[in-house]
């Protein structure tokens, strides 16, 4: 078992973000988990990313507010323990539309070579 406790997380900057702070949870150490890591976002009102797109599927689990999920041309509002999946090479867009921040567990594979 690896533990890794939330006070030794490691922020990250995730491209074409804005209004976020990223924290990486699991994932990118020694005797972490080996297929995927795990991120902690943390949306202000009016954060978001994209509209972009990633060779991988992502997933998305709000933990606390909502978020507006934009995809294949549908709009989606998740909000506390809801979720979703992104396919690899479908863009999409997400935005925080509210005016309280919004937390989203973020599980991605590992980019080829990572």
């Amino acid at each position: 078992m690896f533990v890794k406790r939330f006070e030794d997380a490691i922020p990250y900057e995730a491209p074409n973000h804005r209004g976020v702070v990223g924290l990486r949870l699991q994932g990118f150490e020694e005797g972490g988990p080996k297929n995927q890591w795990v991120g902690l976002s943390q949306f202000l009102p009016g954060g978001g990313a994209g509209p972009d797109s990633t060779p991988f599927e992502k997933v998305y689990v709000v933990l606390e507010g909502h978020m507006t999920v934009i995809a294949s041309g549908h709009e989606t509002v998740l909000g506390p323990l809801d979720s979703c999946t992104i396919p690899p090479g479908e863009v999409r867009e997400i935005e925080n539309r509210t005016n309280h921040m919004c937390k989203m567990l973020v599980v991605i594979p590992y980019p080829p070579g990572a």
